[in-house]
């Protein structure tokens, strides 16, 4: 009989757990709607194999790494390869969270890619941060189909401005988060930019 009374004890409390988890990500979603979004930096940028992080034209390359960067450019493929930091900010008194971020990345207006990255994230409370590192590969020379050679180069040298912000960026982000077993999505896509906006 004892061991019948601590057997029911202990699924209650599972239970009364588990409601107070699914209660906790439903409201890190609610606070996830208040959050502001922004992109915060550019890093890693290679362009064929390339570091290209402070280059801003093909003269500021030593020879073999312009000449690597115009013979892709020239040829099939031109990888443009970086990693795009979005910042999360939190206005809401208690934790935000997210368990999948869906985004589509453009470029001067131009779709470039598409993407998921399903690292969990949390963002604490009154007006604490996270930082999404998103790992995006493009191969401009697909993406820029019937531009010349060097327009193509320039594209991909000119990505990052001053203090290597992401000033011709623009990121189209989905934020999904689990709830108990149910996954739920933000209501359509939040277009994230250089400064913080939740809409």
């Amino acid at each position: 009989m004892k061991k019948l009374i601590s057997l029911s004890a202990l699924l209650i409390t599972i239970m009364l757990l588990s409601g107070c988890e699914i209660l906790n990500q439903a409201q890190q979603m609610a606070n996830l709607t208040k959050c502001e979004f922004r992109l915060n930096s550019v890093d890693q940028l290679r362009l064929a194999g390339v570091n290209i992080q402070q280059v801003r034209q093909l003269s500021d390359l030593n020879f073999m790494d312009a000449a690597k960067i115009t013979a892709a450019a020239a040829g099939g493929t031109l990888p443009l390869n970086f990693t795009l930091n979005v910042e999360v900010k939190n206005p809401n008194p208690a934790t935000a969270g997210l368990n999948r971020l869906d985004w589509i990345l453009l470029i001067d207006d131009i779709e470039m890619t598409t993407g998921v990255n399903d690292q969990r994230v949390q963002v604490a409370a009154n007006g604490g941060t996270a930082i999404i590192p998103l790992t995006i590969g493009i191969d401009l020379r697909q993406a820029l189909q019937g531009k010349s050679a060097d327009a193509i180069a320039n594209f991909g040298l000119n990505l990052a401005g001053a203090g290597n912000r992401p000033t011709r960026i623009t990121l189209k982000a989905k934020p999904t988060i689990m709830v108990g077993s149910q996954t739920i999505a933000y209501p359509g896509y939040l277009t994230v930019q250089n400064e913080f906006t939740s809409r």
